[in-house]
Parts: structure tokens; C-alpha cells; sequence
């Protein structure tokens, strides 16, 4: 038996929380991944898991051995970095995650110009608008627009970002300019699902958060096809700033309701808290936080 090998798969079985999400985390058949657990058990003992119909739970004893577990195995990894020279010289892979939009428009740039200067790097830039797990799946930084919820991740703070409300002139020429939130329900309004409710949007009125009921005439469920049908002149529309910023350098869209923005939404580089940070990891933190915050200004 390969205690390591097996250490991993208890691992996973517990972060998982059962041994079928076990076996997909792992792309290991289920049958191999109830083994090694029994191996393990069958090796000290004990039993380490009490299976349920539903998910798996640690025993005292699993308790106790879990904490050791991924203390010996983050160990090992660390050793391994260190003998592959990740802590003598920026090297090997790096995953990085950032919102579709934001990701397209300021972090690929930087990407390719952090690629350019390290040549020993590599890097897997996923852009997706939901919040993944960094733990499961393997992600080494991400960028986060929102109030960080996780406490286990460490944060570096690049800026704030506003949502607002925004219209093509033209739009305004054929309805009254909305002085206040309330206004809203006489508008044609398009939503930006997934992220801000397609019922009603939130305001910031007099101290208070204030919900707006909207007349949706159009759901979308990218901020792209928001700002596009906004800019076409169909309705109101509401995203984040720099998701319009385009936009409204071009004339395409006007900001309107800024008197009632909520409170900016921050933006900080997140990833995992461990112990020696690669330099792989901490270089590509040095080179893209002081371009973000320009960004954010």
C-alpha cells in the first residue's frame, strides 16, 4: 500500500464529502477509491470513516489523523517544490481565474505581458462570472469583484468597482430621465441575470438600501449582451462600471441614478493561504497588483 497515495485519497474523500465526489475530484473509479480508504483502515486499525447513505463522516480517530495527513502531505509538496526549484526562480504552472469581462479587458493584457518577461512560466487563465472554490479546483489566484466571504484565503486588495445604471442617449430622447430609483418602473429595463436580480435592483437612499422593483424587457446572461442592447437603444441596463466603460467613452451609453449607487464593490487578487508562498505565485502577485490598481483608479 502507498500510505501516501492513500493519505491523498482520504483527503479527498473528506473535502469532497463522499467517496463518489471523491472519484470524479480524483478521475479514479469509485471501487479503487473504497479500497485504498479500507487499506488504510485495515493498515492502522481503526476505522477512520463511518459511511452513511448520504456522506461520509470522520471518526474520533479520523479526526485525528486527517489534521496529520495534510500536514505530511502539504510537506511533501513543499518538498517537492523546492527540489523542482519553484522557490529558487519563477517557474512552472500558474492557474489564474477572473470574471468573463474584466478578465478579457485588464488581466489577459497583463497575462501575455507577464509571459513575455517570465519565459518560465506558464499560465491557464480561466474566465467564468461564478465564484469557484480554489481548493477544488486547483486554482493558484483569482480575482474577486465582491466581499470576500472565505476566511481561509489570503487577500490583496487592488480597488472598488461601481454598478450603475446606464442609457443610450437616444433612449433618453423618447422618455424622461429617471431622477430616482422609484422612476424605474416606467422604463424598459434590461437584466443582467446570474449576477443582479431580473425582478428588481438595489439602490442606496438617504443611508438605506432601498429595492426597486424593474419592467424587464430583456434578460440576458452575459454583462456584454447587457451593455450591447443598452447601447442599441432598447432600455436601461445596470453592470458594473468598467463593463460599460467602452461604452461610454464612445457615446454608446450614459450613466444615470449616481446619487443612488450602493457602496463600490471591492477588487482584490485572492489565493489559497500556505506556508512558503511559491516564487512563481508571489512573482506574478508583484508584477499584476500594481497594474490592476492603475486600472481602478
Amino acid at each position: 500500500m502507498d500510505r501516501l497515495d492513500a493519505m491523498a485519497v482520504l483527503l479527498a474523500v473528506v473535502e469532497n464529502g463522499s467517496l463518489s465526489a471523491a472519484s470524479r475530484a480524483l478521475h479514479s473509479p469509485l471501487p479503487t477509491v473504497s479500497r485504498k480508504i479500507s487499506e488504510l483502515e485495515a493498515h492502522l486499525g481503526v476505522h477512520l470513516v463511518t459511511r452513511t447513505s448520504r456522506k461520509i463522516l470522520l471518526t474520533e480517530a479520523g479526526e485525528s489523523y486527517i489534521g496529520a495527513a495534510r500536514e505530511i502531505l502539504g510537506r511533501v509538496e513543499e518538498a517537492e517544490r523546492r527540489a523542482s526549484g519553484e522557490y529558487v526562480a519563477p517557474r512552472g504552472d500558474l492557474t489564474i481565474t477572473a470574471p468573463i469581462v474584466f478578465g478579457r479587458l485588464h488581466v489577459l493584457p497583463l497575462v501575455t505581458d507577464f509571459l513575455k518577461a517570465f519565459p518560465d512560466i506558464n499560465i491557464r487563465l480561466a474566465m467564468s462570472d461564478r465564484s469557484v472554490s480554489l481548493a477544488d479546483e486547483q486554482i493558484d489566484m483569482a480575482l474577486r469583484i465582491s466581499q470576500l466571504a472565505e476566511s481561509n484565503l489570503i487577500a490583496t486588495r487592488l480597488g472598488a468597482i461601481r454598478t450603475t445604471v446606464y442609457a443610450h442617449p437616444d433612449y433618453l430622447k423618447r422618455h424622461p430621465r429617471p431622477l430616482h430609483p422609484r422612476d424605474l418602473a416606467n422604463h424598459d429595463c434590461i437584466a443582467f441575470q446570474g449576477v443582479l436580480s431580473p425582478k428588481f435592483w438595489t439602490f442606496r437612499d438617504g443611508g438605506q438600501d432601498i429595492s426597486t422593483t424593474i419592467r424587464t424587457r430583456l434578460s440576458v446572461n452575459t454583462a456584454e449582451a447587457a451593455v450591447d442592447a443598452a447601447a442599441s437603444g432598447l432600455g436601461l441596463t445596470r453592470v458594473m462600471s468598467y463593463q460599460a466603460r467602452n461604452a461610454v467613452e464612445t457615446g454608446l451609453l450614459v450613466p444615470l441614478l449616481e446619487d443612488f449607487e450602493q457602496e463600490p464593490s471591492p477588487v482584490h487578487l485572492v489565493h489559497l493561504s500556505q506556508g512558503l508562498m511559491p516564487l512563481k505565485l508571489r512573482t506574478f502577485l508583484d508584477f499584476a497588483a500594481p497594474r490592476l490598481r492603475a486600472v481602478l483608479r
